[in-house]
């Protein structure tokens, strides 16, 4: 007859609480990494409602100054003017 004393019980009751050990580990380790997943933050990126404005007044002034300045270029170099 067996009993609980009986070594191969002992040894079936250690490999079922292993088993049970595992599993619990297991649970617990899914369950923890739902948990992380699921607190996530989403992140959306979404284009503006209104356009976007780029104001080029700089570069205009800037093309007004070279031509000015190419302008005057010729006409101090004109002989005449002096």
């Amino acid at each position: 007859m067996s009993t609980l004393h009986d070594p191969k019980n002992q040894n079936l009751i250690a490999h079922q609480n292993s088993k049970i050990k595992n599993a619990r580990v297991l649970l617990s380790v899914m369950l923890a990494t739902y948990a992380l997943v699921a607190c996530s933050p989403t992140v959306k990126i979404e284009p503006p409602d209104k356009p976007i404005v780029i104001n080029l007044n700089v570069k205009i002034e800037h093309e007004i100054k070279i031509k000015v300045d190419k302008e005057l270029d010729q006409l101090l170099s004109d002989d005449e003017l002096f």
